[in-house]
């Protein structure tokens, strides 16, 4: 489900968070551009909607679209009146913008196209596994929204398996691979970093990784 960030719900715009609950997107809201910017810090959106209506402050804008707006990973899109579109810096890092009153139909249109032009933007960087999501530029790893901190090694481990999801990576090819041919440690190496790496992105009730007996590891695509 596209997760969606909402910066200043007026009561004006709870209209608009319901047309997007209804659309299908899981919502989270906050009260100021302050607390957008620690959110958007710490965890993974699809879009982000700013309500620029009561003149918010352009420098904080930047901060909620990442400053540079082409590694953004989320969408960022402008709430705005008519008399303010004159004034509008083309310099602001935001990916679309839309005007209040607006109908459901056009917000919902702006945020979905918003959404797959980032997401065609971030293709060749970004490896999906389920929920799981790897961003190869930034080096970060986020399960749903939720970061991951992994180790170098326990990030190139579950990098390389994305890369070759639903195949099995024997001990062998994976110590190659991630620690190197002149690596001399052997199997158990690959069998603790996996264990470290489950331990990070597993549940009890939701596994990842398969262990294949006696040859390996494979990451399961679904």
């Amino acid at each position: 489900m596209k997760e969606i960030l909402v910066v200043e719900p007026t009561e004006q715009l709870q209209n608009m968070v319901l047309d997007l609950e209804r659309a299908g997107f899981r919502v989270r809201t906050c009260s100021n551009e302050e607390a957008g910017k620690r959110l958007t810090a710490g965890e993974q959106f699809d879009a982000v909607l700013i309500n620029r209506m009561d003149e918010a402050d352009d420098a904080s804008i930047s901060k909620l679209a990442g400053d540079d707006q082409k590694s953004s990973r989320h969408a960022t899109i402008a709430i705005m009146r008519m008399d303010q579109v004159a004034q509008l810096d083309p310099a602001l890092p935001v990916d679309d913008f839309v005007i209040f009153p607006f109908a459901a139909e056009e917000l919902l249109a702006r945020v979905r196209c918003g959404i797959e032009r980032r997401a065609d933007d971030d293709d060749g960087n970004i490896l999906r596994c389920g929920d799981l999501t790897i961003d190869q530029a930034s080096y970060q790893v986020f399960l749903g929204s939720r970061p991951i901190e992994l180790t170098y090694k326990e990030y190139e481990l579950l990098r390389f398996l994305a890369q070759n999801q639903d195949r099995v990576c024997t001990r062998e090819t994976l110590l190659n691979r991630v620690w190197g041919y002149d690596f001399y440690g052997g199997a158990r190496t690959v069998d603790v970093h996996i264990r470290r790496v489950r331990g990070k992105i597993e549940d009890g009730g939701h596994s990842l990784i398969e262990t294949v007996r006696n040859v390996g590891y494979r990451l399961r695509a679904g």
